[in-house]
């Protein structure tokens, strides 16, 4: 592996033959003569990893969301498709519903590099921490739909050609009897938190427990057995609807011979979005940049402070860029989220979403963590980006 030592003066010497691996111009956080320094390093052909240092002295514990020389330690990885090999993926581990590292899911997978990707149910003592809120599609599979939340906003991979396509998508389901034509909305898609839900053998062992009722589905969607509760174990090909209150008596009226199960998602502009065998997505919170200008909404509280960050997005020379921004420490002090918007432009973005930040915020990269995450150790999360030989 290659590593270079790029001070500021020295910036204008990053381009390598092509294109700029990071724009050289200095990030635009703080103070406008604060010492920034880069260490390129190449991790594989047309994958290349920049760690930035903006600011020199610790900031005080009391003016780590005020301060306004930093510092600011900011890791980005870029990808050329042209001339890398590989693809980019996500991937969530064993199952949907647990938790694991960064480090773990990128080894898991052999891939050169990774970071944290969708928001997760996250809460410890929940039953099911893994499960995403949001948006989750793995390799043409659509495993949690995009909700309608105006703050999501949604990275759609096609992992063939190795493209990444931003926006705000939106779902709808729906099961029904084509004998009797009797139908029911489909709410959520691996997630028991609603009163009709599917369920796939990704989930996890078994299906969540509790009153209701369950249909259990064949790969033809004919049905296998009806429940008067809810918990089983699926096996392969087979599905599950889940209901409570109400809808479980309308859910097992429902049931009987073979039923259509429907899943929709559509774009901001109404149209639909093919989810094939190498299609990936992931779940963000605001889109950062959009067609190279900053589009992030004002906002205030907490969310809206400095944290540490992580960012996916494209450049006009079709790069794939994964970022992450250290924060809530005296070495490095996070990001409001319109100072994460100007990075990402700064990066040369003209698309990029705030995936899952906070201590959720890794990058991992040729076997080592990169980053130091808030919480002073990686925690577990839901989901990863991982850019997979």
């Amino acid at each position: 592996m290659m590593h270079t030592l790029v001070t500021a003066a020295m910036l204008a010497t990053l381009a390598p033959a092509g294109h700029p691996t990071v724009p050289a111009a200095p990030l635009p956080l703080g103070d406008s003569g604060l010492t920034e320094t880069r260490t390129v390093q190449t991790l594989d052909r047309g994958v290349t990893l920049t760690r930035i240092v903006r600011g020199t002295e610790p900031a005080a514990s009391g003016e780590i969301n005020t301060t306004t020389k930093g510092p600011w330690r900011v890791n980005v990885l870029t990808i050329d498709p042209g001339r890398a090999r590989g693809h980019l993926k996500a991937t969530y581990g064993p199952d949907l519903s647990r938790t694991e590292t960064v480090t773990d899911l990128v080894a898991a997978e052999g891939a050169v590099a990774g970071v944290n990707a969708s928001f997760f149910t996250f809460t410890a003592s929940q039953q099911f921490p893994g499960t995403p809120v949001g948006l989750g599609v793995y390799g043409g599979k659509l495993l949690s739909e995009p909700t309608a939340d105006p703050a999501e906003a949604d990275v759609v991979i096609d992992s063939r050609r190795n493209t990444m396509v931003m926006g705000k998508l939106s779902y709808e389901g729906t099961v029904v009897n084509p004998r009797t034509k009797a139908s029911l909305p489909i709410a959520q898609i691996n997630d028991p938190s609603t009163a009709v839900a599917e369920f796939t053998p990704e989930f996890g062992a078994r299906t969540p427990s509790g009153a209701g009722a369950e249909v259990v589905l064949d790969k033809r969607g004919c049905v296998v057995r009806v429940a008067a509760t809810r918990g089983t174990a699926l096996t392969a090909g087979q599905t599950s609807l889940q209901a409570t209150g109400d809808q479980a008596t309308a859910l097992t009226a429902l049931a009987g011979g073979c039923l259509r199960v429907s899943h929709t998602v559509r774009d901001d502009s109404g149209r639909r979005v093919a989810i094939r065998p190498g299609t990936y997505a992931v779940n963000g919170r605001y889109r950062l940049v959009a067609q190279g200008e900053i589009v992030v909404p004002d906002g205030t509280g907490s969310f809206f402070d400095r944290n540490p960050r992580t960012i996916a997005g494209t450049n006009r020379h079709g790069d794939l860029v994964l970022a992450t921004i250290d924060g809530r420490m005296t070495t490095s002090v996070g990001t409001t989220m319109d100072e994460t918007a100007a990075v990402a432009e700064a990066l040369g973005l003209r698309d990029a979403v705030n995936l899952d930040g906070g201590g959720s915020t890794t990058m991992v990269a040729g076997g080592a963590l990169v980053n130091t995450p808030s919480g002073g150790a990686q925690r577990a999360v839901g989901d990863a980006l991982v850019w997979d030989k």
